[in-house]
């Protein structure tokens, strides 16, 4: 229960201040705790924000566990994952934190390491691993297929997604998500896919 307040605390301070501009005394004061009691729990700043990763990808990583199956066609598995995906990298808190890392990269480039591991990595690993044994299967044509998950996302978010990024008015229209999908699997399957 404590260390869930730390964390919670933790983020919002994370996104109204920015990593540089938050500091453990602060997050300790806003709970109403002490230090001490908050080092018991998290060593260091950098532990503190690794566990606001893991706690927003916990709630809206549903793509990282998302169902993969290779029975099913190819461009219907990938249009389920890339709505999940888009919905969910879409969500308010995934954003911020987004453009959290992004804003401290350069400063504090261990961030962008944290956050990619414990999300776009385990995410992309798990989707390259279904892609590599569709391309066994002969459905995709031959190639890597890390890069074709990459240019799968890739695709996946160059509509709404970066309005989104960048708190456009464009970004706030949901009911797009789908279309975006769709053109990135139509694109993705004229690339990669096989002739039937």
């Amino acid at each position: 229960m404590r260390r869930k307040a730390f964390i919670d605390a933790a983020r919002e301070l994370f996104f109204a201040n920015g990593y540089a501009g938050t500091t453990m005394s602060s997050i300790a004061g806003k709970v109403g705790g002490s230090k001490t009691t908050l080092w018991t729990y998290f060593p260091s700043k950098e532990d503190l924000f690794a566990a606001v990763v893991d706690d927003i990808v916990s709630q809206y990583g549903d793509a990282l566990a998302i169902d993969l199956p290779l029975d099913k066609p190819s461009a219907d598995v990938l249009r389920d994952f890339g709505n999940i995906l888009i919905s969910k990298l879409t969500a308010t808190p995934l954003l911020s934190l987004y453009r959290l890392v992004v804003g401290e990269a350069e400063r504090f480039p261990h961030l962008a390491e944290t956050f990619y591991d414990r999300g776009p990595r385990r995410g992309k690993a798990r989707a390259a691993a279904w892609v590599a044994e569709k391309m066994a299967r002969g459905e995709l044509r031959s190639g890597d297929p890390m890069r074709a998950v990459q240019q799968f996302a890739g695709l996946c978010q160059a509509g709404l997604y970066q309005f989104a990024v960048l708190g456009m008015s464009e970004g706030r229209d949901l009911s797009r998500l789908r279309d975006d999908v769709d053109a990135a699997v139509d694109t993705f399957c004229r690339a990669w896919q096989t002739q039937a």
